[in-house]
């Protein structure tokens, strides 16, 4: 605990910082801290500022070699936690998380390897690799925040984890194509692009109207996995039940691009119906 002693005079303003992040880059995260303990939301902040930071990486370097920089940057920090996170208050305040809630560093380590390809033009070659990348990218985030909510049940959300980091990640494909179109970054599986006569290039590339049948291939994908996730909600201890919130907005996403036929969509759900879901999620 030593190092969470040294740290304490810079953890609130820390844990504030990644609050600050996480409200300005992810509404759906951001509400769904309120539905956490009070005195366990600096911690699931930091872990959401982590995931958000190593995110923006690729937009922040013109080549692969930089972002790699950056990313061992952060594996440097978690190996070397006498550094004190070289005054980087996310990093103060992940290194603090992890040390207080003895989170396994190998996570941590896949997560950041996997994000290695953010960095490049490859496309994503199909369901099997996507699924692996949000296994080691967004599922493994929302199983470090059961971890902190809750470490003797967090075993309880693995299976769903793994559904919801499919289905978030899908469903942020489809929202953000512009800003993934202006990096060149192409995360649609190229098998459920074929399904739909197009090839892995054409995601970024073919005009809005021709990528319609391949938004709704990816909205059914999304949403098979979304599905699993909501059925296993009512089974899940309500303590660690904030960890997976952010998954279930969604659904509306998913519907109104289903609605209107293919059509791109680039608004999520909006703060009364988010809250709602969110309350009502919290008492199934």
């Amino acid at each position: 605990m030593a190092l969470l002693t040294e740290l304490a005079d810079k953890l609130p303003a820390a844990f504030q910082e990644c609050r600050k992040i996480v409200e300005q880059a992810d509404a759906d995260r951001a509400v769904s801290l309120s539905f956490v303990p009070p005195e366990l939301q600096g911690p699931v902040a930091a872990l959401y500022a982590f995931d958000i930071e190593t995110a923006r990486i690729a937009a922040m370097v013109s080549q692969p070699l930089p972002g790699e920089i950056r990313l061992q940057w952060w594996r440097d920090r978690l190996n070397n936690p006498d550094d004190l996170g070289q005054g980087s208050p996310v990093a103060q305040a992940l290194l603090a998380t992890v040390e207080r809630f003895s989170l396994p560093l190998d996570a941590f380590e896949r997560f950041l390897e996997a994000r290695i390809f953010d960095l490049y033009n490859d496309p994503m070659p199909g369901r099997s690799e996507f699924e692996a990348y949000a296994g080691e990218t967004t599922a493994t985030v929302i199983m470090l925040v059961a971890m902190v909510l809750d470490r003797e049940v967090a075993n309880q959300i693995a299976d769903a984890a793994g559904h919801a980091g499919v289905a978030c990640l899908a469903s942020s494909a489809l929202m953000h194509e512009e800003r993934h179109r202006a990096l060149r970054q192409n995360f649609v599986p190229g098998d459920v692009l074929a399904s739909t006569g197009l090839q892995g290039g054409d995601w970024l590339t073919e005009d809005s109207a021709t990528l319609r049948p391949a938004r709704l291939a990816i909205a059914a994908y999304a949403s098979e996995h979304l599905r699993q996730v909501e059925a296993q909600l009512p089974s899940l201890a309500s303590k660690i039940r904030p960890a997976i919130l952010p998954a279930l907005c969604c659904r509306t996403l998913l519907n109104r691009i289903v609605a209107g036929g293919g059509t791109q969509v680039t608004q999520g759900i909006g703060p009364v119906r988010r809250s709602w879901l969110y309350w009502r999620a919290m008492r199934r």
